[in-house]
């Protein structure tokens, strides 16, 4: 009989006692402790075991839970006699930063000293054990949520010191999800006050902290050393492309295909690969997620459970307010294409607005993308990767965040699509103009609009739009070569008729883009005409007609734009 599939247990006992349906990753216990490292990062993508494993090597490791070993007895670690011994003998610190999701800085730094002053009143009784002098206790009780920023830097080494004292040996620190306040930083526009502060609390915790024997940090990313770790050069950094800990977080092939066959779900296997492998972990390439094949063996239906269970927003953001570039770029992914770029994984959040490559690098490390090849030149050591969306839930999820563009800014844009269709060319006018107005500026930064950016920005994002709304009944490509020129965006049918053959003859559609020139260009409608005489002295049909399209099926539409006024010829 198969075990029960629970979704969302992160507490380690719990799966264990209650025989809750778990992949043994104990071996990272082993491999953790022999690899002898003082502070490890290692970089997942969310909802890959992360925090179950940190709260598996807190109930290994820590003194509190000295003599409750029943729950490793029959899990590989415990095969080995040296761990027997070494479960339970270790002071340690537990704390995760998940929940510091705050859009002010002030509130953040009061979340993470609430955090911090938890653990100190879960070891209050330090402060009767006789090891704490006059001054210390002092201290001990100016910690709190509301305790000046000098205190808070200092908060956890002195809680080294303090746990030293009493159990005589030094002291275990797990950090779980280091970087959460760090992306929510960015998102909330106060970066700079947010890494001063890690940079004092991190050095003082993981550098100049003489009573710390070994530390363990996990997040979804690396955030550069120039930001946070700029002293610790103790830091040992994990990440997707790391060959370390490749098995230790998500499921192998293997162990997929044995709770399939637990579960009885064998004969769907081709399809889970499609849905959820691909992701790659150093020399790995056969890493599934986690938490969608849970949900899997629990329902035994195919959906979009790792895409839905958290917020997209930033990777929504960086796509829909990127350049045209980026929105190209994701609409080749989207088409089963390769990106073939630099990454660099130490991510700098403040250069995601202008740097692609920082952009690509942290959907890698968000597990969006994965790496289909990597290469090194000989002579200049120049490195490169080529990249493709993860699976087919990824793709989805991104399909579903641009479809949410104009669903959640102007229902006007299912309109406009159906007057596209019937080639009704005066509701086209009407309805997207609508759409211009509002989601214009939804398409730029805000920080800096600029009139010959901002044009740009909402077009293509449109045309990423057009793919998710007509993919199934058209092929949709946006600049490239097509007769003597370049059009910008081209619908050719998959097939002649709408509906299987009962509906409308599918024509093919050419769309020529142009922003008012008041120079060259007295109305909008002399824009709709320069637009036209593109697409005829560059001969655009030219591709359509050579697949045997007839002339008479192509329509030609010109878009002129002025600010957020659009005209439609």
């Amino acid at each position: 009989m198969a075990r029960t599939a629970a979704i969302g247990v992160q507490d380690f006992e719990t799966i264990i006692v209650n025989d809750y349906f778990y992949v043994d990753k104990t071996n990272f216990i082993r491999e953790w402790w022999e690899n002898g490292d003082s502070v490890t990062l290692i970089t997942r993508p969310r909802r890959f075991g992360k925090t179950l494993n940190m709260n598996m090597m807190e109930r290994f490791f820590s003194v509190k839970y000295a003599g409750q070993s029943k729950i490793f007895e029959n899990l590989a670690v415990w095969k080995d006699e040296k761990y027997r011994s070494l479960q339970g003998t270790c002071p340690v610190i537990s704390l995760s930063f998940a929940n510091v999701k705050e859009n002010t800085f002030e509130k953040a730094r009061i979340r993470i000293c609430q955090i911090i002053s938890d653990l100190y009143i879960k070891n209050d009784f330090l402060r009767n054990s006789g090891v704490l002098t006059d001054k210390d206790l002092h201290y001990f009780d100016r910690v709190s949520e509301f305790m000046e920023e000098t205190d808070a830097v200092i908060s956890l080494q002195k809680l080294c010191d303090y746990m030293m004292r009493y159990y005589g040996q030094k002291v275990i620190i797990l950090l779980d999800e280091y970087d959460t306040p760090m992306q929510e930083a960015y998102m909330g526009g106060y970066w700079d006050e947010i890494v001063t502060f890690y940079r004092n609390l991190f050095n003082s915790t993981f550098k100049t902290n003489p009573h710390l024997d070994k530390a363990l940090m996990t997040g979804i990313t690396r955030v550069s050393k120039e930001s946070i770790f700029l002293d610790l050069n103790n830091l040992e950094v994990v990440t997707m492309t790391s060959d370390k800990y490749t098995d230790c977080f998500g499921f192998t092939q293997e162990e997929v295909s044995v709770a399939l066959c637990e579960f009885g779900l064998s004969d769907m296997e081709g399809r889970v690969k499609d849905w959820y492998d691909g992701f790659t972990f150093g020399y790995r390439g056969d890493i599934y997620n986690p938490w969608s094949i849970i949900n899997f063996l629990g329902k035994g239906k195919l959906s979009t459970y790792w895409a839905n269970t958290s917020s997209n927003s930033l990777a929504g953001k960086l796509i829909r307010e990127g350049s045209k570039d980026i929105k190209l770029t994701m609409e080749k992914l989207l088409n089963g294409g390769t990106l073939r770029t630099k990454i660099d994984e130490q991510i700098v959040f403040n250069q995601l607005g202008h740097n692609e490559y920082a952009i690509w690098s942290l959907l890698l490390a968000c597990g969006y993308l994965k790496v289909e090849e990597h290469t090194v030149d000989g002579d200049t050591g120049k490195e490169e990767y080529a990249l493709k969306l993860t699976n087919k839930e990824v793709k989805l999820m991104f399909q579903n965040l641009i479809e949410d563009w104009f669903k959640n800014y102007s229902p006007a844009y299912n309109s406009f699509i159906e007057a596209l269709l019937a080639d009704d060319r005066k509701a086209m006018n009407h309805y997207m103009n609508q759409v211009a107005l509002a989601t214009f500026s939804h398409f730029d930064t805000g920080k800096k609009p600029s009139g010959s950016t901002e044009p740009e920005r909402f077009y293509h994002g449109f045309v990423l739009g057009l793919m998710v709304e007509l993919s199934d009944r058209y092929a949709i490509t946006s600049n490239r070569e097509s007769g003597f020129g370049r059009y910008d965006v081209l619908l050719k049918p998959k097939y002649a008729y709408d509906a299987g053959g009962d509906g409308p003859a599918l024509n093919a559609i050419i769309m020529e883009f142009k922003v008012h020139d008041p120079e060259d260009e007295s109305t909008l409608k002399d824009t709709v005409d320069a637009a036209h005489r593109q697409i005829e002295e560059k001969q655009y049909a030219k591709s359509l007609e050579a697949e045997g399209i007839a002339a008479d099926r192509i329509r030609k539409y010109g878009f002129a734009f002025e600010g957020k006024k659009v005209l439609i010829g």
